[in-house]
């Protein structure tokens, strides 16, 4: 079961931040308006907050038909430009899940979320996606996501990168991987950096093996390690041992 907590939002606003003030990101305004409970409850979010220590800084507000179907935002430096931004799963009630970019901007004394880029929807509504990871997999120097689409049932491992306002494939997807179980409140992935070589952990479709993932010549590669397919195996994997 998620937590949640009653905060204030402040809807549409800018504030500035202090140089001193460590930006993040949550969610807020709990909603049970899009009934798929495919994280282990009915409640999903209606907002996604730019907050420093102190005060909200920006609220993204989602109309009624749509919610931040997720777990947490993920913050991240995107782009050629290197820039700060916060990928999160944004979901429709008759298109379903796509993954979403919002960039965080600074202009003058404000900062806001502006969306940057997003996947195109599944296409149908209680069909989700599972991010899995952040990193530089081909070794271009910018950051990429990797993300399971439909981890219950088609179980496709995608990895885009952002450039201008698209998110597009690094690599063709390859289908065989399920970071996630109906019911969990937990994705189970991670990336480790053993020996200079990043890799995303992840489980096989059949959840029962925890793979290694690369992108490798123009393509996922993928081979089998020997830790258990859990949050305990990915952290027990990332130690390079």
């Amino acid at each position: 079961m998620r937590v949640f907590a009653s905060i204030l939002a402040v809807c549409c606003l800018a504030y500035p931040a202090s140089a001193d003030d460590e930006l993040y990101a949550q969610f807020g305004a709990p909603t049970e308006r899009y009934a798929h409970a495919v994280l282990g409850d009915s409640v999903e979010y209606g907002t996604l907050e730019l907050r420093s220590k102190d005060s909200i800084l920006h609220t993204i507000t989602l109309p009624e038909e749509r919610v931040f179907e997720d777990l947490k935002p993920r913050q991240a430096r995107l782009g050629t430009d290197n820039h700060e931004a916060v990928a999160v799963v944004e979901s429709h009630r008759d298109l379903g899940a796509q993954l979403s970019v919002y960039d965080i901007e600074e202009s003058g004394t404000s900062t806001r979320l502006i969306k940057r880029a997003a996947t195109p929807h599944i296409g149908t509504r209680y069909r989700w996606l599972a991010p899995a990871g952040i990193a530089d997999f081909d070794g271009d120097g910018q950051n990429d996501i990797a993300y399971v689409e439909t981890p219950h049932l088609g179980k496709i491992l995608k990895i885009v990168t952002l450039k201008g306002d698209q998110l597009v494939p690094i690599v063709e997807p390859k289908s065989g991987f399920s970071n996630h179980a109906i019911g969990e409140d937990f994705i189970t992935s991670g990336v480790r950096a053993c020996d200079g070589r990043v890799e995303l952990l992840t489980p096989d479709a059949s959840r029962r093996t925890l793979m290694a993932v690369r992108v490798e010549g123009g393509q996922i590669v993928s081979e089998a390690t020997a830790f258990e397919p859990s949050l305990a195996g990915v952290e027990k994997a990332k130690l390079c041992n």
